[in-house]
């Protein structure tokens, strides 16, 4: 999908018609993936993603230390340039390392 930028406001428009936020890059971002055997429910820049595991919530944002850990039944929030998005989870295996966070649901 290509995209372009508008001449008018700055932000980044694609082909559909659809503006989405530029990134600000003075904010750092993380690399998210959040995906099951079969389908993508994110893949992109984020500010932070916060979940739960059996201790309790927490929030991942840049620069975050390594860590693994599974994510039990609730909501799982990626803050992103464009706005949030929610996504429910059964279960879940959560891998930070790296400035890259990757979950794979449904395990």
């Amino acid at each position: 999908m290509a995209t372009r930028q508008d001449a008018s406001t700055g932000q980044i428009v694609d082909d559909s018609g659809g503006a989405t936020e530029p990134i600000d890059p003075k904010k750092p971002t993380i690399d998210v993936k959040v995906y099951a055997a079969f389908q993508v429910y994110f893949e992109g820049k984020a500010y932070s993603i916060s979940g739960v595991n059996e201790t309790g919530p927490f929030d991942v944002l840049p620069h975050h230390h390594n860590f693994l850990c599974i994510l039990v039944p609730s909501n799982l929030t990626v803050v992103t340039p464009s706005g949030q998005k929610t996504i429910k989870i059964a279960r879940a295996l959560m891998h930070v390392r790296s400035g890259k966070v990757t979950v794979f649901v449904d395990v």
